[in-house]
């Protein structure tokens, strides 16, 4: 298997290209500035040279607050890039995974959303990656979209590094505990990933393959309980644990709307493909322990 990323250094395609050392799978990540979504012909040259057997788009404008200022520029990379990619996989007919987000639904719902809800994104970002949804299914209909949430990993800037990282200059923090979710550990993701992948390339494509599916740990949280459990664990490990205050929504204001309900249903990819993510306590957990070891061993900040 030859599998090209689009996206290099972020969570899921860095866990991706971590999952994969020691198999037989070949795959490399592919990312700013030497491949920009938003150049077409340089995207497809790059990925046609590697002759993949399976295409993963990884890659994305995550910065939700400043897409409410720049918004032409997150649907260029998640909106037309993601279509450009799903367009090179059909032509190459080749396997095309896309990621997209919870941040397509309003987070007004009660209860978690299965694929079928409605979407209505509140802000930039999330119209962006809707739209980057609605291209790659344009372009390609045999695509696999995956929507999760709230990512975390050992890589890069994320709430378990960030919590991490902040207890070690201050000794109380407040957070937000009025937004629900899934917590989601980025190496689950890109097992996840590898597991579809593994299957299609064993048992061939199947049409009832292709379509929307939620991806992201098992079990919900808020952002204070999810900061609370890794405290738990670092605190187990001597790390520092804050006193943790609440906040609402109201009392820490961001440019972008944050969904208050991001839980997702996640049944329907365990019916098609048998991926049940782990609980988020364990994969927290994993985390927590992994990143202290490494920053231990290398005595560098958590960023």
């Amino acid at each position: 298997m030859r599998i090209f990323v689009a996206g290099a250094s972020g969570q899921v395609a860095l866990s991706l290209k971590e999952a994969v050392q020691g198999s037989e799978i070949t795959l490399v990540t592919a990312g700013r500035p030497d491949f920009d979504l938003t150049k077409p012909k340089s995207v497809r040259k790059a990925i046609t040279a590697f002759e993949p057997t399976a295409i993963v788009n990884a890659a994305a404008y995550t910065a939700v607050d400043a897409a409410e200022t720049d918004e032409a520029a997150a649907n260029a990379v998640n909106g037309d890039g993601a279509g450009v990619l799903a367009q090179i996989a059909d032509e190459l007919g080749v396997p095309f995974i896309h990621i997209s987000t919870d941040y397509v639904f309003s987070g007004n719902k009660n209860g978690a959303y299965a694929e079928k809800d409605s979407v209505a994104p509140t802000g930039a970002y999330g119209r962006s990656k809707l739209a980057g949804e609605l291209a790659v299914l344009i372009k390609n209909p045999n695509s696999i979209i995956l929507r999760t949430a709230w990512v975390y990993s050992p890589f890069g800037k994320n709430f378990c590094r960030t919590m991490l990282s902040l207890a070690k200059d201050r000794d109380a923090l407040g957070v937000v505990s009025d937004q629900t979710g899934n917590p989601t550990y980025a190496p689950d993701i890109a097992d996840a990933i590898l597991h579809i992948l593994e299957g299609i390339e064993d048992n061939g494509w199947h049409d009832h393959y292709a379509g929307t599916y939620h991806l992201a740990g098992t079990g919900e949280s808020d952002w204070f309980s999810f900061a609370s459990e890794i405290f738990r664990v670092g605190g187990t490990l001597g790390h520092p644990v804050p006193t943790l205050n609440k906040l609402t929504t109201e009392e820490y204001p961001t440019p972008a709307k944050r969904p208050a309900n991001s839980c997702l249903d996640c049944r329907k990819i365990e019916s098609a493909f048998g991926i049940t993510m782990p609980p988020w306590h364990r994969s927290t957990a994993a985390c927590v322990k992994r990143i202290l070891a490494e920053v231990d061993k290398s005595e560098e900040p958590l960023g």
